[in-house]
């Protein structure tokens, strides 16, 4: 991917490199996913130490996807500037170590700002990590970002596990968290040392500071948004759906949020094989069908484990878009660090909107009318799944045979 974030390697990698390349980005995905479940759980005690409202408090959790939109577009110059290793390096272990800002605030105003930073840190190493996994994945020559993304999502499973012990022995978050950025640092910088080791050449020119995504990457993320979307909805609104709409009690309710998210988890983790065997497109289409399926469930449900089936379904249907959304842009065209840029502001703006865009029309009509939306836009996966089917490069540009399977439709 030259010039644009993700440059060649001097000497092409051997097998052996190759396949310690797939794990050590799987442990890289794996730390990043981790920073941010070990962060959720210490959301309360943040906002009891800051002394600061539940509207305040919403305020200073849009900074993350602020940062992180503003600061992505930098993340294939710096890779180009240093190379792909030793540039995730460096900002694997600045998102790392940015998990003890937000504790360290005192209130509001220092909150905003350890936020930003805190997710302008995450957002640059999610560019770099990613373009280093589409690259991964095109050597290697079969579908593995899917399972990269499940290790993110078990990261943010094992780091809430973390984090939920350490809150209920009610540790101090600042000593909670300085131990496990230390810990993530330590384990990503190990990490970061079996990557792919790759630079730029004297005669490529550097990508822009700040450009705007290419088309291709607007369009790409479009897919994007609609997944992550339906994402933030089921992690963040099933469980007050079956509370409110279905009367179940808090027990049940909370168990199908962590239904939700294992059977994304799972689903991502098993997805590579379901891709190579019918390509992106047909894949996504099945899951756009899934989520659309689950969707109707949840809107006619009458009982707990009907909501809980449609939930299951959406989670199954939705898992692997987002995955097949970064392998899409980082093949779409001459600038793949850009493109990539370009989807991920897409998809952390629709987790932005996503919980406050179904509060509102749960507020002016009902939560069901909500989940009517969703289905919708699950509905528009089956659609345009068709702008997956983009060509797979090896590193001298070519499209090899081996991974023809992602371009079927």
């Amino acid at each position: 991917m030259a010039g644009n974030g993700v440059p060649h390697n001097v000497l092409p990698p051997s097998n052996g490199e190759l396949r310690r390349a797939r794990w050590a980005v799987a442990l890289v995905f794996l730390v990043h996913g981790s920073v941010t479940g070990n962060f959720a759980t210490r959301i309360p005690w943040i906002q009891d130490h800051t002394g600061i409202s539940a509207g305040q408090l919403g305020l200073a959790l849009a900074f993350p996807a602020i940062g992180a939109s503003l600061a992505m577009p930098l993340a294939g110059r710096i890779s180009h500037r240093f190379g792909a290793r030793t540039a995730l390096r460096g900002l694997l272990a600045l998102w790392t170590l940015s998990l003890l800002l937000p504790a360290l605030s005192p209130g509001l105003y220092a909150l905003c700002p350890a936020l930003l930073l805190y997710g302008a840190t995450s957002g640059m190493s999610d560019v770099a990590m990613n373009a280093l996994g589409v690259e991964t994945e095109d050597r290697l020559g079969k579908p593995i970002m899917s399972g990269l993304h499940g290790m993110w999502s078990a990261g943010a499973l094992l780091g809430s596990a973390a984090g939920t012990v350490a809150a209920h022995a009610e540790w101090d978050a600042r000593l909670h968290l300085a131990g496990a950025a230390l810990v993530l640092t330590l384990l990503g910088a190990l990490a970061c040392q079996g990557v792919l080791d790759l630079r730029s050449t004297a005669e490529e020119h550097p990508p822009p500071r700040f450009a705007l995504p290419p088309k291709s990457a607007l369009v790409i993320g479009a897919i994007g948004f609609c997944a992550v979307f339906a994402e933030g909805a089921g992690l963040d609104w099933s469980a007050v759906y079956l509370r409110d709409e279905l009367g179940t009690d808090a027990g049940l309710a909370a168990a199908s949020t962590t239904a939700f998210a294992c059977t994304m988890t799972v689903a991502r983790l098993a997805g590579d094989k379901v891709v190579a065997r019918f390509g992106a497109v047909r894949t996504v289409r099945a899951g756009g069908v899934l989520a659309a399926a689950g969707g109707l469930l949840i809107v006619t449900a009458r009982h707990p484990a009907m909501a809980m089936g449609g939930f299951g379904l959406m989670g199954l249907g939705i898992a692997v878009v987002v995955p097949l959304a970064f392998a899409a842009a980082g093949r779409s065209g001459p600038a793949p660090s850009q493109a990539i840029a370009g989807v991920a502001t897409i998809t952390y703006t629709s987790g932005l909107i996503a919980p406050s865009a179904i509060g509102g029309i749960a507020q002016a009509t009902s939560l069901t009318m909500s989940f009517v939306l969703v289905t919708t836009l699950a509905c528009g996966l089956v659609v345009g799944a068709r702008v997956l089917r983009v060509p797979s490069r090896t590193a001298s540009g070519s499209t090899p045979a081996v991974t023809g399977d992602l371009e079927r439709s």
